[in-house]
């Protein structure tokens, strides 16, 4: 699958004159890859396009100009875009009282792991999670956790033939799946070589 590289980066002056449009653009493809399990856990499927716009985001706060820190940005998030047998997402865990983001943290210990996508007629496949770092402690989980699912040749065969995917949660504190809308199945189907 196709990876960011600098030279098709825009410089931050091209990215200020054009980032109103491109905003609204990556907004409506986001629309395609956010699946909500239950109340309070989404995933937001990665691709080039969201990674692209993560990273332009993040050198135009930083004013990241030199060849160097944009080499290290691509190389930072080119790893959560899919690459042909998987998807990626950003799991993220999300409670409006602070109270009860804290209490219901410190109850979901694992629940990255216990999240899970299914292609209709095989398996529940869980995830490899947070490659980057350890993301809980033994008090507590984090709010945002970094997934990768890792299909066989069967599975992406039939995502790409049209078939059913699900996503949801088996954790003690959470239990909740969800069948895929057929935009944001075909969107992910997309992500499979």
């Amino acid at each position: 699958m196709k990876k960011l590289i600098k030279s098709e980066l825009y410089s931050l002056e091209e990215y200020s004159n054009m980032r109103a449009d491109f905003r609204t653009k990556i907004r409506k493809h986001k629309k395609n890859r956010i699946v909500r399990i239950g109340e309070n856990i989404s995933l937001h499927f990665e691709d080039y396009q969201t990674m692209l716009y993560q990273v332009q985001e993040m050198l135009r706060a930083e004013k990241i100009f030199e060849s160097e820190g944009i080499v290290e940005e691509i190389e930072t998030y080119n790893p959560l875009i899919p690459d042909g047998s998987n998807w990626k997402a950003t799991m993220m865990i999300q409670f409006d009282d602070v109270a009860d983001r804290k209490a219901a943290l410190e109850n979901m210990i694992g629940i990255e792991r216990a999240t899970w996508v299914q292609v209709d007629g095989f398996e529940k496949v869980n995830p490899i999670a947070n490659e980057d770092l350890e993301r809980e402690t033994e008090e507590k989980t984090s709010s945002v956790h970094f997934l990768r699912f890792e299909l066989s040749e069967k599975m992406v065969k039939a995502a790409k033939s049209g078939v059913a995917i699900k996503a949801g949660v088996d954790h003690a504190a959470y239990q909740h799946e969800v069948t895929l809308p057929e935009n944001i199945r075909h969107s992910l189907a997309s992500d499979l070589a």
